[in-house]
């Protein structure tokens, strides 16, 4: 799996490393058990401090995505099939997507649009898995 991070962009590098192994899961790039780069070696792909790699996977471990320890280093511990959600993720996630969807509407972007991009976000995440799978 490849990390794509904007080291000019605005967003915390931390943030966008989250973000992107978020994207995988979701995409079904990465799976219960698939294991991540170690913090040293990507924060050396990236010219950054491991500590900021750090962050960024331990976000995921407090958010039930990833597992870390000594001998396994980091690996994925949650996917699109591991069943229903934890139970204070969908309060904890609708206090976020109120954010973007406040963001958006102040932006002037109507219902229907932001129904659509969530829409085609969606899809675009079942189509990178069903292309996954029929790549094995």
């Amino acid at each position: 799996m490849i990390l794509e991070v904007d080291l000019d962009s605005e967003v915390p590098i931390y943030q966008q490393l989250r973000d992107r192994v978020v994207e995988a899961i979701a995409a079904g790039l990465l799976r219960t058990g698939s294991p991540l780069p170690s913090t040293r070696a990507l924060a050396s792909d990236f010219g950054v401090n491991f500590h900021t790699v750090n962050k960024g996977y331990d976000l995921l471990r407090q958010q039930g995505l990833l597992r870390i320890n000594r001998k396994s280093g980091a690996v994925v511990s949650r996917d699109r099939t591991s069943g229903p959600p934890e139970p204070d993720f969908v309060p904890d996630w609708t206090a976020r997507a109120t954010t973007l969807l406040a963001e958006a509407s102040a932006h002037g972007v109507s219902d229907e649009e932001v129904l659509e991009i969530c829409r085609g976000v969606l899809r675009s995440f079942a189509a990178q898995e069903s292309a996954r799978e029929g790549e094995s």
